[in-house]
């Protein structure tokens, strides 16, 4: 989610990435080989479903830390390349964005 699709809009307002040719879409190789999921019979929500309401929130509400995270492997980047930190990374936390915003010599070859 924050690291995969970019929402885009083109010049007439339509939506540009209608499709897998234009952004990536997650495949079998995104998802842990093993992954341990347990549904708390009891919990605090005695109107809910084994307290269904936190099933869905954390995985979207924590998704936000990944993007947070890269963002600031990024800025670590551009301070050891003697960049400014005052810079802004834009979301979703796309391998372009990432490897543009970490710039060296090899970037600035892209941006000429």
């Amino acid at each position: 989610m924050m690291t995969t699709e970019e929402f885009k809009v083109d010049d007439k307002g339509q939506i540009a990435s209608v499709g897998p040719l234009n952004y990536k879409v997650p495949g079998i190789r995104n998802i842990p080989r093993q992954m341990n999921v347990k549904l708390l019979k009891y919990g605090e929500g005695p109107k809910t479903v084994y307290s269904a309401k936190g099933i869905g929130e954390p995985p979207l509400l924590l998704a936000a830390s990944v993007f947070y995270a890269i963002r600031d492997a990024v800025l670590a980047a551009r301070k050891e390349e003697n960049l400014t930190e005052d810079y802004f990374f834009k979301c979703p936390a796309t391998v372009e964005r990432i490897r543009m915003a970490c710039q060296d010599k090899i970037t600035q070859k892209v941006k000429n």
